[in-house]
């Protein structure tokens, strides 16, 4: 069986280090805070080549105290794409604003920015794209628009762990950056954990207030805030795994390559599309199918696991019933669910079993047609 991905691969590559690290924090005595989530959020913004980085309890929180930091709140819009995973949406109801969705562009399947500003009206305070499956959105135009209609932009970068933006690292082009290490994204933790990234040392000071209890002092509270901090064993992992996740995101890219290639022209089948100022980091390898489930069934029984990610837009959700988008309100979006298959990939996923992989895609098309 060809397994979607294998996160005991990546603990047994680096299990001496990652017992290493866990081992230090817990002779440490520090179970809160401490010098293992000072360095990692040093080591990570340094990374991202953003100015300072606050470590949180995960990437949904990462974008609900963004946007807080911000001052978003009741009956402010947010600017979110209308595909992808339900969290950028609840980040954003949480603080009490309304998510406007908006279009993806169909090849890349990130937030289209031509679509962008229709949307804007008088209560739209925040851009937010999503760098969807680890492929960087097209930042510059939304950033444009941001600054002549005085708003802000906050990235979700859940799925782009060291992905390039026009020869940048993705992580300090918008107002902040929001970042989930989720154990399945390409650094991921042990369990959950998030981030933020900022060049602004403003909002950065607020997050971590707000994540703090509303608390920069013990004791006194200045807001109300929540408890949300990265746990120092998963920031020892991360540290541990960062150093590697450069030459993961080549093993990913690698694999990504061979599909790209092997796959390309086949009747029913599009395969994602790369800009030439982008460099993903290949989280996810999606493809879209006409005859998705169909392709999905067929590559079960060739012994390969795939997933669809996703299968339901937010907009059709029980969740947002109440923003009274009904069915055909977001036809690119809509077709998107319909259609996209995501392909085994990972740094650990052997080349003999991505080629099992090319071999029942080639098959089923074939059988197909």
């Amino acid at each position: 069986m060809v397994y979607f991905l294998d996160l005991g691969a990546a603990f047994r590559e680096l299990e001496q280090e990652l017992h290493a690290a866990i081992a230090r924090v817990t002779l440490s005595g520090r179970y809160i805070g401490g010098p293992e989530v000072a360095s990692f959020e040093e080591e990570f913004a340094a990374y991202c080549g953003a100015l300072a980085c606050v470590g949180v309890g995960n990437g949904l929180d990462a974008l609900h105290l963004a946007l807080r930091a911000m001052d978003i709140g009741q009956g402010d819009e947010v600017i979110v794409s209308s595909n992808g995973y339900i969290a950028t949406w609840l980040a954003v109801s949480l603080t009490g604003a309304i998510p406007v969705p908006v279009e993806p562009d169909p090849r890349t399947h990130n937030l289209d920015p031509a679509r962008v500003e229709a949307a804007i009206t008088r209560r739209t305070k925040v851009i937010l794209p999503t760098h969807l499956y680890g492929q960087p959105a097209d930042l510059d135009p939304m950033i444009d628009l941001a600054r002549s209609y005085d708003l802000r932009i906050l990235e979700d970068a859940a799925q782009a762990h060291g992905a390039h933006y026009k020869g940048r690292r993705v992580g300090l082009h918008g107002d902040a950056v929001a970042w989930s290490f989720y154990p399945s994204k390409n650094l991921g933790a042990l369990g959950d954990a998030g981030a933020v990234t900022s060049n602004d040392p403003e909002l950065i000071a607020r997050v971590r207030t707000l994540a703090n209890y509303g608390s920069s002092e013990r004791y006194v509270n200045a807001v109300r805030g929540v408890n949300s901090r990265l746990d120092p064993v998963q920031a020892a992992i991360l540290r541990v795994k960062l150093r590697c996740l450069d030459e993961w995101n080549e093993r990913r890219a690698a694999i990504a390559a061979r599909y790209l290639d092997r796959l390309k022209g086949l009747p029913g089948i599009q395969l994602p599309h790369v800009p030439n100022w982008a460099m993903p980091v290949w989280h996810l390898f999606v493809i879209n199918a006409a005859a998705r489930d169909g392709l999905a069934a067929e590559l079960r029984v060739a012994g390969v696991e795939t997933l669809i990610h996703y299968p339901i837009p937010p907009h059709l959700q029980d969740a947002y019933a109440d923003l009274q988008l009904p069915r055909g309100s977001f036809p690119v979006a809509e077709r998107l669910a319909r259609e996209v298959l995501s392909l085994p990939i990972g740094p650990h996923l052997s080349a003999e079993d991505a080629e099992r992989v090319i071999d029942g895609v080639l098959a089923a098309t074939q059988a197909q047609s």
